[in-house]
């Protein structure tokens, strides 16, 4: 499980400097991680061997519906998925293991420029990053229903 929270600068060439254990969780042995965008101030990092087989189990799942006429009607649905997941993601390498380049369609979607604070969130199964403002924002709409949230989860 990957938790914590952290706050770091992203430098003037772009680059997130990540904590080890955060570094550990979301590299590959290769050293890939998958960056994702999830919402509008908010990226996400993925091993990218754990996000393969997330994203697999879930094309797989609308592939077989395709195949058995099950989205007949739902072509423009299908095809708003299929532009949002051509972008939606991109492979990096974490330099020295623990330092990542976000990639300039990330950090316009992050809205953060060079030499601004980030937030760094342990999300259980992947890291977020996220800007400042928008996670302040986040914290207040969620917070308030933790507790309900962790006892449905945990029941």
């Amino acid at each position: 499980m990957i938790t914590g929270e952290f706050r770091r600068t992203i430098d003037e060439r772009y680059r997130l400097t990540l904590p080890p254990e955060f570094a550990e969780a979301v590299s590959d042995e290769a050293g890939d991680t998958i960056v994702v965008k999830e919402r509008y101030g908010c990226l996400s990092l993925w091993s990218a061997s754990r996000w393969q087989t997330h994203l697999d189990q879930g094309i797989a799942i609308i592939e077989q519906k395709i195949q058995a006429g099950r989205m007949e009607g739902r072509w423009s649905e299908i095809q708003r998925w299929g532009r949002l997941l051509s972008t939606r993601q991109t492979t990096v390498k974490l330099a020295n293991r623990s330092r990542v380049l976000l990639p300039e369609h990330t950090r316009e979607f992050l809205g953060v420029a060079a030499g601004q604070d980030v937030v760094l969130i342990g999300a259980v199964v992947c890291v977020e990053v996220w800007n400042p403002t928008q996670w302040l924002e986040t914290l207040k709409q969620e917070m308030p229903q933790f507790n309900p949230l962790f006892s449905e989860l945990s029941s």
